[in-house]
């Protein structure tokens, strides 16, 4: 039987930030609000915005001084030694097309290290936290990452980008890494990959180029789960990395390897044709 939940400095605190924001998105989910474009392809929403500030706002006034990095463009950097990163709602496409995968993230930085978490996806009441050195919690009860082994029996996470994702290295990846696992999802937020790690349902996880809101929440929970985050190379993890690998521990170093030879091209298989593809048994 699980321990009681230990006393957290903020979690309990942004959670009610984190339920309230999921509770604002899933009514404007619900009314299917319009979508806006930031970019080529970047969708971003009135929800964006109205989240942002609602958690802002919070974060404000329960936390005054501590600086604030905003995904929808808040920027509070005064020099504090602590820092917030949140992403209002990331999932933005899933969310514009009527997707039900997204989620609230915010991450609490002090001095370098993630100290608190919060990820809180509202079309299914799931809230995970974390606090340095307390563990990690899923609606309460611990989590811990899976007990798989071998990347051949792995069930694995990744994304890719919505603006040049013919450009990104990570389709490379994608095909190497399907061929030598279970398999790969790509389910469009990399914060509930992350999260989904630290609870055992994925055994790990890789994306290039995140941003430290995307990661901030999620590598946390990760690690107090019991798993390990590194770059590909396995060198350390930090906000500004542009290379996550995020999994369970007992797969990380297969995993690494297999990077280490499709970044040096080395055991790569050719792609099949239709016709060959035909002739395959299923």
């Amino acid at each position: 039987m699980a321990g009681p939940t230990p006393e957290f400095q903020f979690v309990s605190k942004i959670e009610a930030i984190a339920r309230e924001a999921g509770a604002l998105l899933l009514g404007y989910f619900h009314q299917r609000v319009k979508i806006e474009y930031k970019g080529d392809v970047d969708l971003v929403t009135v929800a964006d915005r109205a989240s942002e500030k609602l958690i802002v706002d919070r974060v404000r006034a329960t936390w005054p001084g501590y600086d604030i990095v905003g995904e929808e463009g808040t920027r509070d950097e005064s020099g504090s030694d602590y820092r917030w990163y949140i992403d209002p709602l990331d999932g933005t496409t899933n969310f514009a097309h009527g997707y039900p995968v997204f989620c609230v993230s915010m991450g609490l930085e002090h001095r370098g290290e993630m100290l608190a978490g919060v990820l809180y996806d509202p079309t299914r009441d799931e809230l995970f936290a974390a606090e340095k050195g307390k563990g990690a919690y899923l609606n309460g009860a611990p989590i811990h990452v899976s007990a798989t082994k071998r990347l051949c029996e792995s069930l694995l996470a990744t994304g890719f980008p919505s603006h040049k994702r013919h450009k990104n290295p990570n389709i490379h990846f994608y095909h190497e890494i399907t061929l030598h696992s279970h398999g790969v999802r790509r389910a469009g937020s990399a914060a509930l990959d992350l999260a989904n790690v630290a609870c055992g349902r994925y055994d790990g996880f890789w994306e290039f180029n995140l941003n430290p809101w995307d990661t901030s929440a999620g590598t946390l929970l990760v690690t107090e789960a019991g798993g390990r985050v590194t770059r590909y190379d396995g060198s350390t993890w930090r906000m500004d990395s542009k290379e996550t690998l995020a999994s369970n521990g007992l797969i990380h170093d297969e995993m690494m390897r297999a990077f280490e030879a499709i970044f040096s091209g080395k055991e790569m298989e050719p792609l099949p044709s239709p016709e060959e593809w035909a002739r395959m048994p299923k």
